[in-house]
């Protein structure tokens, strides 16, 4: 069978050609004629690090007790590329009160344990006119998705066409989610409760709003008494988590990997209560409201993306599928293959909080940093290192000491020489820089590959990602230290106590499966679903629109076995729950446990091919959620399911 990783290109008359393994880099195709960036043209280490600032509050009732937000999702222009190479049109998020806010990626909410937080999330993506503005990348129409154009009676569904479309040009819908929240449904970001914005010349019969949107508005509107408006929806996130690194996003169907990576995210970072630990123990400050220029930062958030540009700074992301495997047709409708949707994607490119390959002056002390992957597909394996060209696998100079998961601390803390993080997984690190001299520079690399992960090791499963490019992230500066660093050691860490979830009572069998064309058996893939496993143990696949088939009981724990039939591995995240990892099994061997690493409270996990991995949660809120792998571009081409409790 021929698949993504040996791929045939069909030609009009039948005949085929073999095309080169997709376990090479991958190539970027550009059809508009603007062409692609060089990466090895682009200086590294020329560009300060940004470390993104505190989201400004709106003011709200001071009796009410919680912290107000009114934040806007609009398109401006941004120095990602270094200076002297011309700026990227991007989006972000902001406060609507404070226009110097909007950034890629944005500045963080910082929310306190116990005090909720209402946000008024508004699709500000207009032109000065009041026009909509359409999307910056290709919009794959084919797919089931938002599908504004189909009107109130088909929106979110997979659209017919009598012949092949070009990209979708209209309205851009979005709803926000927070990665990691535990709330109630109609605050969550459902993914089928987006909203387009309050355009002036929207085109007639377009839905406006996702199938689920009047029915979470009221409930909202009900419980807390806020109305929703035109081009916005307001959410309220209790913060009874622990205390944590979550992040928000866009969730729209169909459409969150091009949302995303046109910029729609940011960190959320929830500090107090019983799990977090006193001010001083870990390095701080983190970046405060009003703080004075220059200000030394101990505590950091790195949120790492790949990206890829064309020669006039704008986000290249390909218009085709022949980006992929070089598959020219025929499509959709002449057969069940997508025009526009890539299986996967990788950049070639990395960005670190909305710059390339910047650098970070940093002093001989500890700093934490909290580390997430933001990539769409792309796996990361970091590593600090000496030289960023060394010969892969490479050498660690420092090793990190991992304290905190999605799900906050640790039982303990653990030291690595390398973090393997997934798309969407968080790993709150200490680095500690004491022992290294003055003027040393140090460099954070990347030895995930250039392709989708397997499992396995550098240089021995796989090919690293390339050193020259997608193997480097940023870079150290070791510089004078101006100030005593007082903070406990790693080794010396008291961590908040963990309770680990009670007895399960039910089990769950999962699939995860992936699927060729129907009709052009050696084309794929065409897209991957979850599903169920019948009593035989085979595989009954499902696609979003597909009954509902996970319904737990409120307040029941449950085991979800992830049965994953396909070669790759896919971080699958729960909305709703903080789960624990049970353990890995592949057919006819032991069972083996989580990494220490895995051993708190996660909201991703890892389901590596060929094998079941065994998660537990506890469904404590009633509601509609849905479950999903975080390769974006999986998510959005059917391998999402809905879920609800109660």
């Amino acid at each position: 069978m021929v698949t993504r990783r040996r791929v045939v290109q069909a030609a009009v008359g039948g005949m085929c050609a073999l095309l080169p393994a997709a376990s090479e880099t991958p190539r970027l195709l550009e059809p508009s004629g603007k062409g692609i960036l060089d990466p090895e043209e682009v200086d590294k280490y020329v560009t300060p690090l940004v470390v993104p600032p505190v989201m400004p509050q709106a003011r709200g009732s001071l009796a009410d007790h919680i912290d107000h937000y009114a934040i806007g999702v609009r398109q401006f222009q941004q120095q990602v590329l270094p200076s002297g190479l011309p700026a990227t049109t991007v989006w972000g998020y902001g406060s609507t009160l404070h226009t110097r806010s909007f950034h890629y990626p944005a500045f963080t909410i910082e929310a306190r344990a116990g005090t909720p937080v209402r946000v008024r999330w508004k699709n500000q993506l207009i032109d000065r006119k009041g026009r909509y503005l359409p999307h910056l990348l290709p919009v794959d129409p084919t797919l089931h998705w938002a599908n504004p154009p189909g009107g109130a009676s088909a929106r979110d569904s997979r659209p017919g066409f009598r012949s092949t479309p070009g990209p979708y040009s209209g309205p851009v819908p979005i709803v926000t989610h927070l990665h990691g929240g535990r709330n109630s449904e109609e605050s969550d970001g459902y993914t089928e409760a987006w909203y387009l914005p309050g355009a002036l010349d929207l085109p007639a019969g377009y839905a406006e709003v996702g199938s689920f949107y009047e029915e979470f508005k009221g409930k909202f509107e009900d419980r807390f008494g806020d109305a929703w408006g035109q081009g916005d929806a307001v959410f309220q996130y209790a913060n009874a988590e622990r205390a944590s690194t979550f992040w928000f996003h866009d969730h729209a169907l169909g459409v969150t990997r091009l949302n995303v990576y046109a910029g729609l995210a940011g960190f959320y970072l929830l500090r107090g209560g019983p799990a977090d630990l006193p001010v001083g123990v870990l390095p701080g400050p983190a970046p405060r409201a009003g703080d004075p220029p220059g200000r030394k930062y101990y505590e950091i958030p790195l949120a790492i993306q790949d990206r890829s540009f064309h020669v006039d700074g704008s986000l290249f992301y390909p218009a085709g599928r022949t980006a992929f495997d070089g598959f020219r047709g025929p499509y959709i409708p002449d057969s069940d293959i997508p025009p526009i949707w890539n299986p996967e994607f990788f950049g070639n490119t990395m960005v670190t909080n909305g710059r390339t390959w910047p650098v970070l002056q940093v002093e001989p002390r500890r700093y934490r940093f909290r580390l997430l992957n933001g990539c769409n597909s792309r796996y990361l394996i970091l590593k600090i290192v000496t030289r960023p060209l060394a010969h892969r696998p490479a050498a660690a100079a420092l090793p990190f000491c991992q304290i905190g998961s999605e799900g906050g601390f640790l039982p303990t803390p653990v030291r690595r020489d390398q973090v393997l993080i997934a798309p969407a997984e968080r790993a709150d690190v200490i680095v500690d820089f004491a022992s290294v001299p003055v003027g040393t520079e140090l460099y954070l690399i990347n030895e995930g590959p250039d392709r989708a992960f397997q499992g396995g090791k550098a240089g021995t499963d796989y090919s690293p990602a390339d050193p020259a490019t997608t193997g480097q992230i940023m870079k150290f500066v070791i510089e004078t230290l101006t100030t005593p660093d007082t903070t406990v050691p790693p080794s010396q860490l008291s961590l908040p106590p963990f309770e680990p979830l009670g007895k399960a009572s039910r089990i769950r069998r999962l699939s995860l499966s992936e699927q060729k064309s129907a009709s052009l058996p050696h084309v794929g893939p065409r897209q991957m679903l979850l599903g169920t496993l019948d009593r035989n143990g085979a595989p009954v696949p499902m696609r979003w629109d597909d009954p509902v088939t996970e319904s737990p009981a409120l307040g029941a724990t449950e085991i979800w076995e992830i049965h994953n039939l396909t070669k790759d591995a896919h971080p699958i995240h729960i909305h709703e729950v903080q789960f624990q990892v049970l353990d890995r099994q592949q057919a006819g061997r032991a069972a083996r446990p989580p990494e220490p690493w895995e051993n708190g409270f996660k909201d991703t996990a890892v389901a590596y091919p060929s094998a079941v991995t065994r998660l537990k949660a506890t469904f404590d809120r009633a509601g509609r959620f849905v479950w999903h792998c975080h390769m974006l571009e999986h998510e959005d081409n059917e391998i999402m399911r809905p879920y609800t409790v109660g």
